[in-house]
């Protein structure tokens, strides 16, 4: 499946959840939501996934997590957050530099509409 036409179904997927559910939630139900809504799609996804620093030749276990991998292509992050900040940005880039992946989701589900609260980003590689 192509990276454009996954985010289209995970974007799709988290409108028709905010068109239901609104503004005004914690994450982890969204985090619910999105899961039984991709499930419904037919695509596959890790929650929770951990993620581990390298640093020189050590692996560190500092507690970084990811909110989902779909179809192990893609990083979907989880806000609900007054706005998005940059370094919610920075984040997302690093987390996708870490797993060594191209596109990721940064997804605000506390706005009044949800396209506000969505930035696709993309890692050069």
């Amino acid at each position: 499946m192509y990276l454009n036409q996954i985010t289209e179904k995970i974007i799709g997927a988290a409108i028709e959840i905010h068109k239901t559910l609104g503004p005004g939630l914690l994450e982890s139900a969204y985090e619910e939501c999105l899961c039984y809504e991709l499930s419904r799609a037919e695509l596959h996804f890790q929650r929770q996934v951990d993620l581990p620093v390298l640093y020189k030749e050590v692996r560190l276990d500092c507690g970084y997590r990811l909110d989902l991998i779909v179809e192990d292509a893609v990083i979907v992050e989880l806000k609900t957050v007054e706005c998005l900040l940059p370094i919610h940005e920075a984040q997302l880039l690093t987390y996708l530099k870490m797993k060594n992946l191209r596109v990721g989701l940064l997804i605000n589900f506390n706005v009044p509409v949800l396209k506000d609260g969505i930035k696709r980003m993309v890692n050069n590689l």
